[in-house]
């Protein structure tokens, strides 16, 4: 029986090559993560995968800590496909050199003992067979978190414009600035609604106080080059990996100007193909 939609990734490799953060990854993308599940337990987990509605999108974690989980994971991959559902095994590498420097700098104790060097030459051997049923190995040696990010959501097939949640809110000055903005734009000179009586009880949504704002000559050229410096930005902040940003859109009061500058720039960046939701703030009070 096929189960369209329902995806499953298994995450697995090396002690310190990067699991955790895959699995962040994974969940900033919207799947339900599961992280050293025991090998017993395979056999319910499948049945939530094949059962639970949101299981659909599912990535879990596996390593030596769960049991010897090398014959399990192969038969377990087989059943889930043949049920119809998308499995995928995801193995991370990482050089020798690499690993013993991130285990010092952690000083975290790998799984296998205290003999850190033995223990990564073991737990390699270990899951050479893993490694070679694998559908994809990223080796994350000189990866940074955000090139991490790209590999992954080259695996999933994930767009990377979707990925990246933006939030474009308007605000007013006199209520202060949004806490989590990372860029802020202030609108205050362009000419103010508020002094037209028309328009005063008016907000930035009403079309009256969109015409208002755009037919002052500077209106055009200022939104054509606002606009260009985030479309150049937001690539750059999805490569360093970060998931979510918030761009402000500020004016005296937070009702007519902010307004509407904010629902047009979330506007083209929904056209451009990003997750951009619009959020007015202070245009209530």
């Amino acid at each position: 029986m096929s189960r369209p939609g329902r995806r499953l990734f298994i995450i697995t490799g090396l002690s310190g090559a990067g699991r955790s953060q895959a699995l962040k990854i994974f969940e900033d993308l919207g799947f339900v993560c599961v992280d050293n599940l025991p090998v017993d337990l395979l056999g319910k987990f499948g049945e939530l995968v094949l059962s639970a509605p949101h299981y659909g999108l599912t990535a879990l974690g596996l390593d030596i800590r769960g049991g010897d989980f090398r014959r399990d994971l192969e038969a377990f991959a087989a059943v889930m496909r043949q049920k119809g559902v998308e499995t995928k095994v995801l193995f991370l590498d990482a050089s020798e050199e690499a690993l013993v420097q991130r285990f010092s700098e952690t000083r975290h104790r790998h799984p296998l003992g205290k003999n850190l060097l033995q223990s990564i030459r073991a737990e390699r051997r270990f899951l050479a067979d893993i490694k070679g049923l694998a559908d994809k190995v990223i080796d994350t040696t000189n990866l940074a978190l955000g090139e991490l990010k790209e590999q992954v959501s080259i695996a999933i097939g994930a767009k990377r414009r979707a990925e990246m949640q933006i939030s474009v809110v308007s605000f007013g000055y006199k209520y202060g600035l949004p806490r989590d903005a990372d860029l802020v734009m202030d609108v205050r000179f362009l000419p103010n609604p508020y002094y037209v009586a028309a328009l005063r009880r008016k907000t930035g949504l009403d079309p009256a106080v969109a015409k208002y704002v755009m037919k002052n000559p500077i209106t055009k050229p200022f939104l054509g080059g606002f606009i260009k410096m985030v479309e150049t930005l937001v690539p750059f902040y999805i490569r360093e990996g970060k998931s979510y940003l918030t761009i402000a859109v500020g004016c005296t009061g937070g009702r007519h100007r902010s307004v509407y500058i904010t629902r047009h720039v979330a506007g083209v960046l929904r056209e451009d193909g990003y997750a951009a939701r619009e959020f007015h703030r202070d245009v209530q009070r």
